[in-house]
């Protein structure tokens, strides 16, 4: 039996995960904020300026100052917390049905794979409204015409006069999203795997090793991330054209955005905002990562319950 914190490792892994978001995304929301702007930019010919993030962030804070930047910052933590709590609770409840009784650490790539698709479907299809009302937040200024007051008025609005179906817009590339966690965690995984037998192999010692110092830790995370990145960003513009849309209809489903993007704006177009997303993805996943670990790591020395 394995020793919890909270009576349930799941659980464990959930708190820790509601904590790595939370500080991750007070930490870095402005860059979060100005890259669903450049998502849904819908200019063909934008010229691609250096530093055009930080000129982004000038004009925001000139025209709505300091706390123009954290626009959008509630249903963006309601989501993030959500999304990394509800994700890494099903993961481990996933992967310790995969083990079957066996060492976790025994699961193969393709399984870990499988068990973050399944946990991130699953949490993609909860947390999909604070996402959309997110992404219309972000993408708007609080005295913009129509504009959400907050997290609970874009949610009343949306199933007001959307539907159930606005709640859900931009699921299907969120789903496709799904992959993009999948790569990362089946990823990070090995790395970790492979990290730690080096250790042992070097250390000449038989047993695993409880956990990896924090560096390695970030380097891994930052590895990871960057190489899920690279292969899934496009849905991410896809996603965000769809959510963006109010009640004029102008992209009817996703190979109806993926044509009219590559149409008017060519590859380039979809990956648009990569450069805040990459700004902000890399330290944004090494701070969730290093603080889910460590609080793991504090659940482990202070467990009481068997589960």
């Amino acid at each position: 039996m394995t020793k919890s914190f909270s009576g349930s490792t799941a659980l464990d892994h959930a708190m820790a995960g509601i904590t790595a978001g939370a500080i991750t995304t007070l930490s870095l929301h402005p860059l979060d904020l100005v890259k669903t702007r450049f998502q849904v930019d819908e200019a063909a010919k934008r010229k691609h300026k250096f530093g055009a993030t930080f000129i982004m962030m000038k004009k925001i804070v000139s025209k709505n100052r300091l706390i123009g930047l954290y626009r959008g910052v509630t249903p963006n933590l309601a989501g993030a917390t959500s999304s990394w709590g509800f994700y890494f609770y099903f993961y481990d409840l996933t992967k310790k049905r995969m083990a079957g009784g066996d060492k976790i650490s025994k699961l193969s790539p393709l399984q870990h794979l499988s068990a973050s698709a399944e946990a991130g479907a699953i949490t993609a299809f909860i947390t999909n409204p604070f996402w959309v009302v997110k992404t219309r937040m972000c993408a708007t200024d609080r005295t913009d015409p129509g504009a959400y007051k907050g997290l609970f008025d874009g949610l009343y609005q949306i199933a007001k006069y959307e539907g159930i179906k606005g709640l859900y817009k931009g699921m299907v590339p969120a789903l496709f999203g799904v992959s993009h966690g999948a790569l990362q965690f089946m990823a990070y995984e090995e790395l970790k795997k492979w990290r730690f037998k080096v250790k042992n192999f070097n250390l000449k010692k038989d047993h695993d090793h409880d956990r990896l110092n924090n560096v390695e830790y970030l380097l891994t995370a930052a590895a990871s991330k960057t190489f899920a990145t690279v292969i899934t960003y496009p849905y991410q513009l896809v996603r965000a054209r769809l959510q963006y849309q109010r009640i004029e209809i102008k992209y009817n489903g996703v190979i109806d955005t993926i044509k009219k993007v590559y149409g008017a704006e060519s590859i380039l177009g979809f990956y648009k905002g990569l450069a805040p997303n990459v700004l902000r993805v890399l330290p944004g996943t090494c701070t969730t990562f290093l603080v889910y670990e460590n609080m793991m790591s504090f659940f482990k020395k202070h467990a009481k319950y068997e589960s």
